[in-house]
């Protein structure tokens, strides 16, 4: 570049002549001055530019004189030699469109690194650097381009396919996107762009929960499922979520109709088996999220399980609770004693309590090989003995195994000497035997479903 932006009839100096009008000559004799001339061109003009400027200039003076001590600082290395040249917010979503559309193709390998680089620049405008604090407005630039480019969806649907760190960076951006609320709204409301995926395109959180079909994709996937689970919207697409039937939550959260039961198609009943039959890493990720889909919102999962109570329970008993995988039936009986013991649900534990079935099961867990899973089976089988209700069904396999249970009891885990709570327990469950009438008597309390 063969020109000296100060002349008069300078490009640079006819479109910015204040700006320029204070670039010392040094700049202009010396070697970089093209590279600084090109960087300079194309920045906000503002104090915060003034300030990379003349960092930058000092950096140029000091790097012609040897017997200077000064340490360039990172900020004008950076914008010098390119690390800073960033794309603008605004423009980023639709690039990362550009890529993630074609990564199926010939060229898919170049435009996951485009991609990569792109993903990137994001993390750090969401962050920030150690040289630069985030930028609200920024953010909403990026924000709102994600939503109007329905990048959110793309990444969920193509995050197994990105390469380790993509995968890394798209987690913390979908991380930020989905806890960030414009300067101006209030500390309340919803997330703006978790807003909008409830309402108008909750297959963004579908298809991060069919991030689990792949084990590239599911931890990551699970790490974002986990943080928006918190809000209780978002819990509420993943359970009502049931392909196209009517009332599903596929056509946003106004639209679920909660009275409805489940075919068992949706996204939700697909935990079972990413639970039961993936690798372990993926299965233990899938039981985390899993379990705090059943547990964190008091009001909407017992109202859910209450209307889809033969579904889930038939699934649970014969998918989980009888799984081969020994961690998976460990868990899975230690949580549906939490269920079941959970004030909140108590409907669904006096329906579960009632069916003898269920108490079949739970005392087949009593005799497993396994300590911690007759543990585990033991907090369950204690709800049926304690409750002072006892379907009809439930008292005639008590008293028709009562010596036996009686017996049985009295010698369970007895090397658990030091937990006096399960002594106690066990003792109760003993005493609530031995003391139930010869003949079932019909339970006093009416309009539970299940009984019999």
């Amino acid at each position: 570049l063969r020109v000296n932006p100060l002349h008069p009839r300078s490009r640079y100096h006819r479109r910015q002549p204040r700006f320029w009008s204070s670039l010392p000559t040094a700049l202009d004799r010396h070697p970089l001055k093209a590279l600084a001339f090109d960087r300079f061109d194309s920045i906000t003009r503002d104090p915060a530019s003034q300030d990379l400027l003349d960092d930058t200039v000092h950096t140029i003076n000091c790097s012609r004189n040897p017997s200077c001590a000064c340490q360039p600082t990172p900020a004008a290395m950076s914008f010098l030699f390119g690390r800073a040249r960033t794309r603008p917010a605004v423009d980023l979503p639709k690039q990362a469109r550009d890529h993630v559309t074609k990564l199926e193709g010939p060229n898919g390998v170049a435009k996951a690194e485009e991609l990569a680089k792109v993903l990137n620049q994001m993390k750090f405008i969401l962050q920030g650097t150690q040289e630069s604090d985030s930028s609200p407005e920024q953010i909403y630039q990026l924000v709102t381009g994600l939503i109007e480019e329905d990048l959110l969806y793309l990444l969920a649907v193509n995050l197994w396919r990105l390469p380790f760190e993509s995968r890394k960076d798209t987690q913390v951006i979908f991380s930020y996107v989905f806890r960030f609320r414009p300067p101006t709204a209030s500390p309340k409301s919803d997330p703006l762009a978790l807003s909008y995926v409830v309402n108008n395109r909750p297959q963004v959180l579908l298809e991060l929960c069919r991030g689990y079909e792949h084990k590239e994709s599911a931890t990551p996937a699970g790490t974002v499922l986990r943080e928006v689970l918190k809000s209780e919207a978002a819990a509420a697409i993943i359970l009502y979520d049931d392909d196209e039937e009517s009332g599903s939550s596929s056509k946003g959260i106004n639209l679920i109709d909660r009275d409805r039961r489940q075919s068992g198609n949706g996204v939700f009943w697909r935990f079972f088996d990413w639970v039961d039959k993936s690798s372990f890493e993926v299965a233990a990720d899938a039981f985390t999220t899993f379990r705090e889909l059943l547990t964190k919102h008091k009001e909407l999962v017992p109202r859910y399980l209450s209307v889809n109570f033969d579904l889930f329970f038939d699934k649970y008993n014969n998918i989980l609770v009888q799984s081969n995988s020994y961690v998976t039936k460990r868990q899975s009986i230690k949580l549906l004693g939490e269920i079941l013991l959970d004030r909140s649900n108590y409907s669904v534990m006096t329906a579960y309590v009632d069916r003898g079935e269920h108490l079949k099961i739970c005392m087949n867990l009593l005799r497993d090989d396994r300590k911690m899973v007759q543990y585990e089976g033991f907090h369950v089988f204690k709800v049926f003995v304690a409750n002072p209700h006892k379907s009809i069904a439930v008292q005639k396999i008590l008293l028709m195994n009562r010596e036996k249970l009686l017996t049985f009891l009295s010698h369970f885990l007895e090397d658990r000497t030091d937990d006096e709570q399960f002594i106690d327990e066990r003792e109760f469950l003993i005493k609530q035997i031995r003391n139930m009438p010869p003949n079932p008597v019909a339970p006093q309390r009416h309009g539970i479903p299940g009984g019999g």
